[in-house]
């Protein structure tokens, strides 16, 4: 016998999401903060790396949230 799935409301999906966003959101943050250390500490170079990277994490943050949301300017 094969177990039927749960489905989830969208209540309960949006708040899933809300809690994925808000990792993507600190993960993004955190990493510009330490690049942002890195370069006051003479570390020119992986302080760039890691802001580059913190930019990239944003801007997948914001793909997905368009795609998932529809968000349309009007």
């Amino acid at each position: 016998m094969a177990k039927s799935k749960r489905r989830l409301t969208q209540q309960q999906e949006f708040d899933i999401m809300k809690m994925v966003f808000d990792k993507f959101l600190w993960l993004g943050f955190i990493m510009i903060v330490y690049g942002l250390y890195n370069i006051m500490m003479d570390a020119v170079r992986t302080g760039t790396a890691w802001i580059i990277t913190g930019i990239v994490v944003l801007g997948l943050f914001i793909v997905i949230l368009v795609r998932e949301f529809e968000i349309i300017k009007h």
